[in-house]
This record gives structure tokens, C-alpha cells and sequence, in this order.
């Protein structure tokens, strides 16, 4: 998780167990962090921001600002879990986001990737990648 998002905090300290995590959440990723998951994913600011839910104009303010919201810290940590865990699944980050971005037909044609700007579709894909790593016909 540390590698895909670079350095989260201002202070730089990478977390090391959960309430690390949490802690490094509730004050708020540094904008490096979202710099870091978008090179990592090769993803737009068009796209970081849909994912984020917020507009591109707000995604240029944070990055101005050099600081997330805790909420979209949580946000950005949670796309992040669901990088890796495809990357995981598919033995490779790669292979993992080319599964999160194509479409998918035990989703109803929808990319895993456009599912994950809520918590509810996170889930969903979480739990399909589950059922893919166990054999599980999806």
C-alpha cells in the first residue's frame, strides 16, 4: 500500500500497522499521496477525480492546498486496498488494472474501476475478486 501511494504525510513516516493508517487518514493524506496513486495507476485527473468524487477543479485546489480531506484520504486509501488486492488476485498490478478497467459482465457490462467511487461498489468488486480467487463462476 505505502508503494502505490508514496508518501501520505507531510512528515513523510510511512504507516506500519492499522492505526497507522487510521491515524495518517483522520489528519489527512498529503496531495503527494494522490500524485503517487495516480502515476502508480497511470490514471487522468479526470478519472482521480471521479474515482475521489470530486470535481477536477476541487482535485487542483488539494493538490494547491497540498493536503486531502480526511474523508478523501479514506477515499484514496480504500481505491488503493482494492489496487492492490486486483493486483493479488491477478499476480500482477498490471494485470490488475487491466481486470479494474475492462468491462465485466457479472457487473452488467460496468467496469470494476467505475464501480469504486462508492462504498457499496467497492464491495461489490471486492467480493467479486474474491469469487474470482477461489474459482467461483462469476
Amino acid at each position: 500500500m505505502a508503494s502505490l501511494l508514496g508518501r501520505m504525510t507531510a512528515d513523510d513516516q510511512k504507516p506500519i500497522v492499522p492505526t497507522d493508517w487510521l491515524f495518517a487518514i483522520r489528519k489527512g493524506f498529503s496531495s503527494r499521496a494522490l500524485d503517487s496513486f495516480g502515476q502508480n495507476i497511470n490514471a487522468t485527473d479526470a478519472e482521480l477525480a471521479k474515482m475521489l468524487g470530486l470535481s477536477v477543479r476541487t482535485l487542483a485546489r488539494r493538490r494547491r492546498m497540498l493536503i486531502l480531506t480526511p474523508n478523501e484520504s479514506d477515499r484514496l486509501y480504500r481505491l488503493a486496498r482494492v489496487v492492490v488486492r486486483a493486483g493479488d488476485v491477478f499476480d500482477h498490478r498490471a494485470n490488475g488494472l487491466v481486470w479494474l478497467r475492462s468491462p465485466n459482465a457479472a457487473l452488467g457490462g460496468l467496469t470494476p474501476m467505475s464501480m469504486l467511487d462508492t462504498d457499496i461498489g467497492t464491495e461489490i468488486v471486492k467480493d467479486l475478486l474474491g469469487r474470482i480467487e477461489y474459482g467461483v463462476f462469476s
